[in-house]
């Protein structure tokens, strides 16, 4: 890691101590520091032109605005994000590269999942995935269950926890979540290193629902 990038990340670190909050353990400065080692270890594997500095600042501000999942409003939080960050950097950073303003917005502006935006960088492809990746393995269940809890929902339907005679629900049922959209996301992986520890981390999630439903088998 160059000197200019790590000057930077102490920069936006010492920023976001003092100036940002969100209230929720899932999204919180911890996960900004896994979400860039993530996105760090995917650079390093993929090669080719990637700029470190604006996948650096695209990750610790992805997530400025984070309203909750089911806020109306919840798919505009990456664009509000994005915004957000420009007017950081210009009334914060004045000396961060002006140049990189575009590539910064549109990485975190596409990295969300409810917001549907295509990348078209691979800064925007690395941030998504890096982001997704807090989704699934042992980190990804711990995030199911919490964020489930914070929204008032249940573990699991006791009578039809697999949802075989229901339809999937999982606003209700937060084990549902795990088909609706967790074992989806290696599928929707832009990078190849992306995708190869997305997998990995799927199977894991896989296995620990086969264990849970041996355990309330009655």
């Amino acid at each position: 890691m160059s000197m200019t990038t790590e000057f930077w990340r102490t920069q936006f670190v010492d920023f976001l101590q003092k100036h940002w909050a969100t209230g929720d353990g899932a999204h919180d400065l911890h996960h900004l520091h896994r979400v860039w080692q993530y996105a760090t270890s995917i650079a390093d594997k993929e090669g080719g032109s990637i700029d470190r500095l604006v996948l650096l600042c695209a990750a610790y501000f992805h997530d400025f605005i984070a309203l909750p999942k089911d806020h109306p409003d919840r798919a505009a939080s990456s664009r509000m994000s994005a915004d957000k960050a420009l007017e950081i950097l210009r009334t914060t950073f004045p000396a961060f590269p002006p140049d990189l303003y575009p590539a910064v917005h549109h990485a975190i502006h596409a990295h969300s999942f409810s917001a549907n935006i295509p990348t078209q960088t691979p800064e925007a492809a690395i941030l998504q995935d890096a982001d997704r990746m807090e989704a699934l393995g042992a980190l990804g269940i711990a995030r199911l269950f919490y964020t489930a809890g914070r929204m008032n929902g249940n573990l699991f339907d006791p009578e039809d926890p697999l949802a075989e005679k229901r339809p999937l629900n999982d606003k209700l049922f937060a084990l549902d979540h795990i088909e609706v959209k967790l074992l989806t996301l290696p599928a929707t992986m832009k990078t190849t290193a992306g995708k190869e520890m997305a997998e990995e981390r799927a199977a894991y999630i896989t296995a620990f629902r086969s264990r849970l439903l041996s355990e309330i088998a009655f």
